[in-house]
């Protein structure tokens, strides 16, 4: 395993930096164990995401956060570890269908090849193991993992829904991403404080920094969706334009336009247009990406960044401390 960008102090530290990568090389161990699964067809389905990749990002602060205690990377730790990340995957699986995306991590979606239903049973079934591993590391992380599982599933209704009359559409998608992104990985940081053996105060500054940092990551998501490189995405630059799913940076975009922004609704008028053909939607991006609404957009996932940051004033400095930051930072300073 390598750590991903934005974690230099980490793997500069000669002793914490190969401790969390030897973990993270236990985790994707059992992370193929959890997955494999005796039925050849449902073993291939659920292996499909796993083996196109990832950042790995849940499990390394699961991993980070344990040693902010006294018992760091124990079995338990690791086990947590492959929870979030299990989760994390069967929600890639329902996203992918909600979201009629075609390419993930560089592969064509599991939807893509084997159909909607395969999908979702797929990530069922992977939401299943996950339910069945936590089970065995006690009432308290069952108790995380179902409420995390409980807002993930509301933030996706709540997206689906619509912000309601009156509401006002920026609000209500930080909401929505705050539970779609945001609760896991608030979860990632404190099961790993949990069962990494820290204090209470500490298990809960790792609950507020998660949530922050985590809305702050999709945040940079959505303006990568317009601004990055297919080939450092692995995902077409416009995507979400294409399927109309609602963004910061076309949501700003609206509200400009709403209030006399006369390039905005120029753009706008881009955005709402037929985007079938690879030009048309090229067009579009190229607009939104050259709007101010795109820099707005990137200021507001930095404000998320740094408070995310100043969440974890209260903790004493160390390795750990400075990871964590700079990892906050890193999520709004990258273009994949």
């Amino acid at each position: 395993m390598v750590l991903p960008p934005g974690f230099a102090p980490l793997a500069q530290d000669p002793v914490l930096g190969p401790a969390i990568v030897a973990g993270l090389d236990k985790v994707e161990t059992q992370l193929r164990e959890a997955i494999a699964n005796a039925d050849p067809f449902a073993d291939a389905t659920s292996r499909h995401l796993l083996e196109a990749g990832g950042k790995r990002v849940r499990p390394l602060l699961v991993l980070l956060a344990s040693h902010l205690g006294t018992d760091p990377g124990n079995e338990d730790v690791r086990t947590a570890a492959v929870v979030v990340e299990l989760t994390h995957l069967a929600t890639l699986y329902h996203d992918d269908v909600m979201d009629s995306a075609t390419v993930r991590r560089g592969a064509p979606t599991a939807h893509e090849v084997w159909g909607n239903s395969v999908a979702v049973l797929t990530g069922d079934l992977i939401f299943a193991r996950a339910s069945s591993l936590v089970s065995v590391l006690g009432g308290e992380a069952l108790g995380i993992q179902a409420r995390t599982f409980e807002r993930l599933v509301l933030g996706q209704l709540n997206e689906t829904v619509g912000p309601a009359d009156g509401e006002d559409p920026i609000e209500h998608y930080l909401s929505v991403i705050a539970g779609k992104t945001g609760s896991l990985i608030a979860a990632s940081g404190q099961l790993g404080a949990l069962f990494g053996g820290a204090d209470a105060q500490t298990v809960e500054i790792m609950v507020e920094y998660g949530e922050k940092v985590g809305v702050a990551f999709q945040l940079a998501d959505d303006v990568i969706d317009v601004a990055g490189l297919k080939d450092k995405s692995g995902k077409t630059p416009g995507t979400d334009l294409r399927e109309g799913v609602p963004t910061l940076p076309v949501l700003l975009l609206r509200r400009n336009a709403a209030e006399g922004d006369a390039e905005a609704a120029a753009v706008l008028k881009l955005v709402d247009g037929d985007l079938t053909s690879d030009e048309a939607l090229a067009t579009a991006v190229e607009a939104v990406r050259g709007n101010r609404a795109t820099a707005q957009a990137w200021e507001v996932a930095r404000s998320w960044a740094a408070d995310a940051v100043a969440a974890l004033d209260p903790m004493p400095d160390s390795v750990v401390k400075a990871s964590l930051a700079a990892f906050a930072e890193a999520v709004v300073e990258r273009d994949a």
